[in-house]
């Protein structure tokens, strides 16, 4: 009887080499590849159209970046004079938060950066104004919701409300006043939002 040859030294190391090739390819790219207990998640530069970044195994990471917020307030009574009756945008003239960069002041409009779901609410004040007001929060000039001020025996009331929205990249939010008006200012009247979470 022959004795079996033992592989040597460089056959050990191929069958090694085989071996842990077979280990990877049967790896499932869905599942984090674990090395001696410690999770490694592979990722590149390359940015995904959602903000987030794609590794070369197909892999979506969401990045710390992926952070919206802002919020808009009214510091002054008197609106800006390009406003005056011509346009029916309520403007704001102070950020507070703008995470992101996404909130335009000067338009006062927010761009989202990304598809999503979004929290939005605002709170418009009528100041010595006896006529109604009709607030519409709107999503690329269409109304998604509206708020109503018309009590005509208090000096100052407000037109608010809140809404979850599913929001695609490049959506426009912005406020409408799309009744009455508000001459004599509507100081402290805040616009807000937020990135719940990206689809």
């Amino acid at each position: 009887m022959v004795p079996a040859a033992c592989p040597g030294p460089f056959a050990m190391l191929v069958l090694a080499f085989l071996l842990g090739c077979g280990l990877c390819l049967g790896q499932n790219e869905t599942e984090p590849i674990v090395l001696e207990g410690k999770c490694l998640v592979v990722c590149d530069s390359n940015p995904s159209s959602d903000g987030g970044v794609t590794s070369s195994l197909g892999i979506s990471v969401r990045s710390g970046s992926a952070k919206v917020a802002f919020s808009a307030v009214r510091g002054t009574n008197h609106e800006p004079s390009d406003m005056s009756n011509t346009s029916t945008t309520i403007y704001f003239d102070q950020v507070l938060v703008n995470i992101g960069n996404h909130f335009d002041l000067k338009a006062s409009l927010f761009t989202a950066p990304r598809r999503g779901i979004y929290s939005f609410s605002f709170h418009v004040v009528k100041v010595y104004n006896r006529q109604t007001i009709q607030v519409n929060l709107m999503q690329n000039d269409y109304p998604v919701i509206s708020a109503f001020a018309g009590d005509q025996d208090v000096t100052r009331e407000a037109a608010s409300n809140g809404v979850l929205l599913m929001v695609e990249r490049e959506d426009r939010v912005y406020l409408k006043l799309e009744r009455g008006n508000l001459m004599g200012g509507w100081k402290y009247s805040t616009f807000s939002g937020f990135l719940v979470f990206p689809l």
